[in-house]
């Protein structure tokens, strides 16, 4: 921005005023761009900078080797445990991405019929519109979007997936599900299912009927209190003895129900803490203009409290993604699952199997929690936009 000076000089008995602009002088170097990024964030202090140090020679100590053990010596191609093993000519081997290219479709799919796998994919794609459909911000008709996502997409997909034989589908037992099926299936149902739950849940538990309360109170604080395991096994074992063996759920069912009612009460708190973050006026002004309650929580206050607690909401998603790999104590073969019986293949015995089994499921993982990671900050950073002064 060009600074206005005035330049006053006397010449006789007149003064003349010289309102050019002086030209931009460009800032400091070291103040801005990478170099005042670095001074600033890296190199602030003689503690900032001490760390610094050390996290760069951490770095130095810690890469190198995973990129020769992932890239540099790793076994990319192979029929069986031979060519993961070290020899005279490559005594160092890497990561067995051999097996992994083996064993990819087991991980995705499970034992899920190869002739009916197609059925899979279209579950697959058919998702992946829905969230993409729901997410992009700029998307047509969210209204729609929701009516597939919450309605169309599950009624499909149940019907794809465990088949339909009227209609020349084969019926598929969820005993041979797995892999990236089961956990997908898992925690999309836990994450569809908790949100509205937890909502209805921590009104009820802020309601003024004692009965309603009350049912809150019991449901969040027991659930909450015992181990995701232990509602599994409840879920597993116990809810089948409440209703006759013909209409006994699946097992798969049994632990969809479970999980749903363990995040569900998890983030009924979450909810709560957003709606005690509400200023009492917001109620006052929303009941002053002749709102009923639900209409007051439907407009006024639930879109601040969700937008509140968005971190603390993504948090409990990605924590339920995470623990979608517990549904193997009931015996569920979810996608870590079945990378463990993999890697005890003896086809593919091989000293490095098991390190890359695991490292490509640590990469899955990854990708997914670190992707609702940064959408959820971009959603944050864009609904803070109002409160910036």
């Amino acid at each position: 921005m060009a600074i206005a000076t005035h330049d006053s000089r006397i010449v006789g008995k007149e003064r003349f005023v010289r309102a050019t602009p002086v030209a931009e002088l460009p800032a400091p170097v070291a103040m801005t761009g990478v170099i005042g990024w670095v001074r600033a964030s890296l190199f602030a202090g003689p503690l900032n900078t001490i760390l610094t140090v050390l996290t760069v020679l951490l770095l130095i100590w810690l890469v190198p080797p995973i990129i020769d053990f992932l890239f540099v010596h790793a076994v990319w191609t192979g029929a069986d445990r031979e060519a993961c093993l070290p020899t005279a000519e490559h005594p160092e081997v890497g990561a067995c991405w051999a097996f992994v290219r083996d064993r990819f479709s087991y991980f995705i799919y499970g034992s899920y019929p190869i002739p009916e796998r197609w059925r899979v994919d279209i579950f697959f794609a058919m998702l992946a519109v829905g969230i993409f459909w729901l997410l992009w911000l700029e998307a047509p008709r969210h209204d729609l979007g929701a009516l597939y996502f919450f309605v169309v997409v599950p009624i499909v997909s149940y019907i794809l997936l465990t088949g339909w034989p009227l209609i020349g589908l084969r019926a598929v037992d969820t005993s041979l599900w797995g892999g990236v099926l089961v956990t997908i299936v898992v925690s999309w149902v836990g994450i569809v299912f908790s949100l509205p739950i937890g909502i209805l849940l921590a009104l009820g538990r802020r309601s003024n009927m004692p009965a309603v309360k009350l049912f809150s109170v019991i449901f969040i604080e027991f659930v909450r209190g015992v181990p995701l395991i232990t509602v599994l096994f409840m879920a597993s074992v116990m809810l089948p003895l409440f209703v006759p063996d013909a209409y006994s759920p699946d097992k798969l069912l049994r632990a969809l129900i479970g999980i749903a009612m363990f995040a569900s009460a998890y983030m009924a708190e979450v909810v709560r803490a957003g709606l005690q973050a509400i200023p009492k006026g917001q109620y006052e002004g929303a009941m002053a203009v002749g709102l009923g309650y639900w209409q007051m929580m439907y407009l006024i206050v639930l879109p601040q409290a969700l937008k509140i607690t968005i971190p603390n909401i993504v948090n409990t998603y990605i924590g339920l993604f995470k623990d979608t790999t517990l549904v193997v104590i009931v015996g569920i073969f979810d996608f870590l699952r079945t990378v463990e019986v993999s890697r005890i293949d003896p086809k593919w015995a091989a000293p490095t199997t098991s390190a890359t089994g695991y490292v490509f499921a640590a990469i899955f993982y990854f990708i997914f929690c670190y992707g609702m990671s940064r959408y959820a900050k971009s959603v944050e950073a864009r609904l803070g936009k109002a409160d910036r002064r």
